[in-house]
């Protein structure tokens, strides 16, 4: 998976505010790719290597009865805005009240996350587990949870503050992760490996 990096020009001139950069957020149309804004630039990646979504299905499946009371578990992409950090990031697993979905509109509120989850690319890593950790913390997200699918690893950020997180833990995959408040339980990340042969084609 390949990252690039836009800086888009509205009338010949670079955006001016974080705003703007949300508004060509919305006007961009780069199919099978998702738009994030990362350290003040729009940054867009291509699709997912297709094991990916067998370990997203893994990681809701044990997480869905662990969710508290009005909250669902997705898969992006959804954009969720951080207007004091000017980021807007695609998770690629969520957590979020219900109720969140009910508008018209596709920025959503940050700070309204329960739990960030990251499938990392060899492009994205660094910002997966750097820049988002502190922005993912700073909000007072309880739960970020990054699969560095290269390291073949799964690490949990928990005790959100002002400069981050202040509590982590890292299993390799085929180990048992707890998982802190609100959820309270174990992921196990067997069958997170990335799988030894690829299917013929049909």
């Amino acid at each position: 998976m390949t990252l690039m990096t836009v800086r888009p020009t509205i009338s010949g001139t670079e955006p001016d505010s974080f705003e703007d950069r949300l508004d060509i957020l919305d006007e961009l149309d780069v199919p099978g790719y998702r738009a994030e804004i990362v350290r003040g630039s729009i940054v867009s990646s291509p699709w997912s290597k297709s094991y990916y979504e067998d370990v997203m299905e893994l990681v809701c499946d044990q997480l869905r009865s662990h969710l508290p009371d009005g909250q669902r578990i997705s898969i992006g992409p959804f954009l969720y805005v951080f207007p004091a950090e000017e980021r807007a990031y695609g998770p690629d697993i969520h957590v979020a009240p219900r109720r969140i979905s009910q508008t018209t509109s596709n920025r959503r509120d940050g700070e309204a996350l329960l739990l960030a989850c990251e499938l990392t690319s060899t492009s994205t890593r660094d910002d997966d587990l750097t820049d988002k950790v502190i922005v993912y913390g700073r909000a007072g997200v309880p739960v970020y949870l990054v699969l560095d699918m290269q390291e073949e690893q799964a690490t949990v950020f928990s005790t959100p503050s002002a400069k981050g997180y202040e509590s982590h833990c890292t299993v390799p995959f085929g180990g048992k992760l707890p998982i802190p408040s609100p959820f309270d339980c174990t992921l196990d990340t067997t069958g997170f490996h990335a799988p030894t042969k690829t299917p013929p084609a049909p």
